[in-house]
């Protein structure tokens, strides 16, 4: 499907750079990469979201290490360099 955006020169200029290095005559595969990228981390936020939000009301009744656990697992989808940007 084509679709119209605006984007700064400079992004637009970026792009076919990148195209140019790669041997793509045009941007649009960057730049459905990118929308793809961009959804699969707005997805995945999303679930994290609901299982921290799941483990509300157990502090009280869980073990210091189920707690560990539980936030350990709920960071599982996050990357390094996320985690390192909280503070983790």
């Amino acid at each position: 499907m084509r679709t119209t955006i605006d984007i700064p020169d400079e992004q637009r200029a970026e792009l076919l750079s990148l195209a140019a290095k790669r041997g793509l005559r045009g941007y649009s595969d960057l730049v459905r990469e990118a929308v793809e990228l961009y959804l699969a981390r707005a997805h995945n936020e999303e679930k994290r979201k609901e299982k921290l939000l799941a483990l509300e009301g157990i502090w009280a009744e869980e073990s210091p290490e189920q707690i560990n656990e539980a936030i350990d697992s709920a960071w599982s989808g996050w990357d390094m360099k996320e985690r390192e940007h909280n503070g983790l």
